[in-house]
């Protein structure tokens, strides 16, 4: 984590603080444009300070940062969530279940166990998950070219019929199981859930709207059980590169969901198989080449 956030131990000057806050506004842009997209920001904000020299950032600075692009979810799709909230209650008063806005609720209810259950597993169970061979370059680059076939696959053989006025509980089940699967580095949250979605008949706009709005829970809870490990670092000097991090992720994620809402209104998924494909092999062969070390 200490990469990321520098200054958790104590700066020196006030160029440090600067280095602290320049290092920390391009990761949040990096957060930002790739938390949304489905091409994984966990595999970006590994690779990208690798690139320029400042190390792997780590689990825990990774889910922290990330809390720039739940504010920017959050904001972006708060009249669905007050609609959310609105029948759940109904539902919970009038046993009004069937209502599309209570059944929206119970699918991102539903679909947020898996990865819960499969992050307190890892966090229990797997003390060296963040230094495992599961995060290392040669992964990354395997899952995301994988990981871009099957987003081709359920591109060309997803029937795109199904909307959301539509979700079940089941949808969130199924979905949520893949998106269990973005905590191997590489797979990316919204790739694995839009993936799943596309094979299971969703329309595209309306597959990376479920996707964001079922990432709400699970992007939050990840951030706060590691915002703990993260404040008990803190300096004071530490609180502005923190600030930056978090506030830049939170404007380039808005843009980066809007873009992609109206992107796919017209438009299919291959450009993101095209570039996961790509950067998989890019980052394949830097770690052949032994210059990534």
């Amino acid at each position: 984590m200490g990469s990321l956030f520098p200054s958790m131990i104590l700066l020196a000057s006030t160029s440090e603080l600067l280095a602290a806050c320049w290092r920390n506004l391009v990761l949040g842009v990096v957060q930002g444009l790739t938390e949304f997209l489905p091409i994984s920001s966990t595999a970006h904000l590994k690779v990208v300070p690798m690139l320029v020299g400042w190390g792997d950032p780590g689990v825990s600075a990774t889910a922290v940062i990330q809390l720039g692009s739940i504010l920017a979810v959050i904001a972006y799709f708060k009249s669905d969530l007050a609609e959310v909230l609105k029948g759940f209650a109904l539902a919970f008063k009038h046993g009004q279940w069937r209502e599309p806005k209570a059944r929206l609720g119970l699918a991102i209810a539903i679909g947020t166990m898996p990865i819960l259950l499969a992050g307190m597993a890892i966090k229990l169970f797997w003390p060296g998950y963040e230094a495992s061979s599961i995060r290392s370059l040669p992964s990354i680059a395997v899952v995301s070219i994988v990981m871009a076939l099957l987003l081709a696959w359920a591109e060309r053989i997803g029937p795109r019929l199904k909307q959301m006025h539509l979700v079940k509980g089941r949808d969130g089940f199924v979905v949520g199981l893949a998106q269990a699967l973005a905590l191997i580095p590489g797979v990316s949250r919204s790739g694995s859930t839009l993936t799943a979605s596309l094979f299971d008949g969703w329309q595209r706009q309306d597959a990376a709207r479920f996707s964001f709005l079922l990432g709400i829970p699970a992007i939050t809870l990840a951030g706060l059980v590691e915002l703990k490990d993260a404040f008990a670092e803190l300096s004071l000097e530490g609180v502005l590169p923190l600030l930056v991090g978090i506030v830049s992720a939170a404007f380039v994620s808005w843009l980066a969901i809007d873009w992609l809402l109206k992107y796919l209104q017209r438009h299919s998924t291959w450009i993101f198989v095209a570039y996961r494909l790509l950067f998989g092999v890019l980052v394949l062969v830097w770690w052949l080449s032994g210059t990534s070390n």
